[in-house]
């Protein structure tokens, strides 16, 4: 059994600890207003982008054989997997909920006999993978550095990938990053970026007899602007959804954790006191007990 001393010590250190979560909350709620509000605000842009790049695109037949943002190639060999996580931890399942989507999909373009590639945006993705799939890890994007998520930070991503793609690295781009929905929620996302996903092909293709709009310049031009504007917004989407699902998770995790140390601060004072108790009434029948032989 543990001393009393062992106890106080014991019961000192889990507050100590307790105080240290209880900032990191309180952080984490500070730095979660403005990354939610960044990431709310960011949606309604990114979809109009990608409605406006489907819209466009309607029946749309490139004039070139050359690989593009919007139809790719017609090849689906090498996919590219972008993986957004946090750079530190203690944010509770944030990191490998979203790691296990992408885990499942690497499965599933292993059945089928596609090549993999892997960029981890964030270090503890990479923390994750990196026993299991390092050969297939080309790059990691430290993000460590960065306090507040920026347009030049997703443009800077943006501009590595879209050269990569231009280069014949890969064939198909798609990134895995957690859609902030609640302080207590985040889902699990995967987008198809490149080429440009589209729900609805066949419809849009009929859709496109019953269109009487006229781009001017032309289709190709529009495009040709739009389509790394939309990839280095959608980078951007994922940057701002996964900062504000890091700070909801991190301060979902220090609240359990807060509550966690208060449950053991009063298991370990009980359990001292009946200890102090047990050593108080041993002592007093030590001394009756020698009064008596006297």
């Amino acid at each position: 059994m543990p001393s009393l001393d062992d106890l106080k010590k014991r019961i000192g250190s889990v507050r100590s600890t307790q105080k240290i979560t209880k900032a990191m909350k309180m952080v984490a709620a500070a730095k979660l207003r403005r990354a939610q509000e960044s990431a709310e605000s960011s949606r309604p842009y990114s979809d109009s982008m990608k409605d406006l790049i489907e819209s466009i695109s309607k029946g749309y037949s490139p004039t070139s054989t050359d690989r593009n943002l919007l139809t790719g190639d017609e090849k689906d060999q090498t996919h590219l997997l972008i993986l957004f996580t946090s750079e530190r931890g203690l944010c509770g399942g944030f990191n490998s909920t979203v790691t296990k989507a992408l885990k499942d999909k690497i499965k599933e373009l292993e059945n089928n006999n596609k090549n993999i590639k892997i960029i981890c945006v964030g270090k503890k993705g990479y923390d994750i993978l990196k026993r299991q799939f390092s050969e297939k890890i080309t790059e990691v994007i430290d993000m460590r550095a960065v306090k507040s998520v920026s347009y030049i930070d997703a443009k800077n991503i943006a501009d590595k990938i879209i050269k990569m793609f231009f280069d014949g690295d890969f064939d198909v781009c798609s990134i895995f990053y957690n859609k902030f929905k609640s302080v207590i929620s985040q889902i699990p996302t995967e987008q198809q970026v490149i080429p440009v996903a589209n729900d609805n092909d066949n419809e849009t293709k009929n859709e496109k007899k019953d269109d009487f709009f006229e781009f001017e310049p032309g289709e190709s031009e529009i495009l040709e602007e739009l389509l790394p504007l939309n990839f280095t917004i959608q980078i951007f989407k994922a940057l701002l959804e996964s900062a504000a699902s890091e700070q909801g998770a991190r301060m979902s995790a220090m609240d359990n954790a807060s509550r966690n140390a208060s449950d053991m601060i009063d298991n370990l004072t009980l359990f001292y006191n009946r200890s102090r108790q047990a050593v108080i009434t041993k002592e007093l029948i030590e001394i009756i007990s020698g009064a008596e032989a006297v």
